[in-house]
């Protein structure tokens, strides 16, 4: 997440000498960005201090949960650090702000900001009167197998795949659950309690279509008022599920509004809105759309 923002500005790659592996289990976008990508040092997710420092770089660019771990003693090492959260749209707005400031591109931060509120304004403009008993209840499950266990999980009030069910025009079934500080394990008999008019899977180690393919054979899921009604969505992905705090976000939002509300977005073409968001914000032609993004494309998107 933090790469993918930093490479919004064309003058980060030569200044970038090590950074995180960026692989979620679908591929490594970064490697499409930078010709140099081979070249700069890659980290274990679970760094050390020593093991940045080794880098001997002039600055550090962390998410900011990592501050006590990892943020302040590199600080006492004399490093600068430099904290970005990007969890919500306005905070997004804000880093993008900040790694201008960084990068000494202010302009490129306003030009990358005006992208997504303009897309974002539009989407609100377009469910603004929608009243809240027409608002479709929707719900988003990140499952995941890890260690061979099946789980669902909610997300607290506070992240972004909420802030996009609630923009995009939709109300949380899990709104009054209790809910932790991270992502909320749920049974399959809460989820059918719920009930919710549209379920949503996201998936970050596999292909979210796979898995839907797979629920909608299990004879547990079919008893399912959305997936008898064929409301049950498999969440766009490309190298990233566009549900994250990661600069896709607005793929995503834009996608889930026009799935939420499709009379009041009526002619939206996904592929344009892909295509476009690759070529202003990372400066992919269309021939590189075709070789590089759209053979990885997951999810209910055509």
């Amino acid at each position: 997440m933090l790469a993918d923002a930093v490479y919004l500005f064309p003058n980060a790659s030569p200044r970038i000498v090590a950074l995180s592996k960026a692989n979620q289990g679908l591929g490594d976008f970064i490697s499409v960005l930078d010709p140099n990508f081979k070249d700069k040092t890659s980290l274990e997710t679970e760094v050390s201090v020593e093991q940045v420092a080794s880098t001997k770089p002039d600055a550090v660019i962390l998410k900011n949960y990592m501050a006590d771990k990892l943020g302040k003693p590199l600080e006492e090492l004399g490093l600068k650090v430099i904290y970005l959260d990007l969890e919500t749209p306005d905070k997004f707005t804000r880093d993008i702000a900040t790694l201008g400031q960084f990068f000494q591109d202010e302009a490129r931060a306003k030009q990358v900001s005006a992208f997504y509120q303009e897309r974002t304004d539009r989407i609100a403009k377009a469910v603004a009167d929608v009243k809240e008993d027409q608002k479709p209840r929707v719900l988003i499950l990140y499952y995941n197998d890890r260690d061979g266990q099946v789980a669902f999980n909610v997300p607290p009030m506070t992240y972004i795949q909420t802030v996009l069910a609630q923009t995009a025009g939709g109300r949380p079934a899990w709104k009054d659950a209790q809910l932790g500080q991270g992502w909320t394990k749920v049974n399959l008999e809460q989820i059918a309690a719920w009930d919710a008019d549209q379920i949503y899977i996201v998936a970050y180690t596999k292909s979210s279509s796979d898995v839907v393919k797979q629920l909608k054979a299990d004879t547990q899921w079919q008893a399912l008022r959305a997936t008898r009604q064929g409301k049950l969505y498999a969440f766009p992905a490309d190298y990233y599920s566009w549900d994250q705090a990661d600069t896709r976000w607005i793929l995503g939002l834009t996608w889930l509004a026009a799935k939420l509300h499709p009379d009041r977005f009526p002619g939206l073409d996904m592929e344009k809105e892909i295509t476009t968001f690759y070529r202003e914000l990372y400066k992919l032609d269309d021939a590189a759309y075709q070789k590089n993004i759209k053979p990885v494309l997951k999810g209910d998107l055509f």
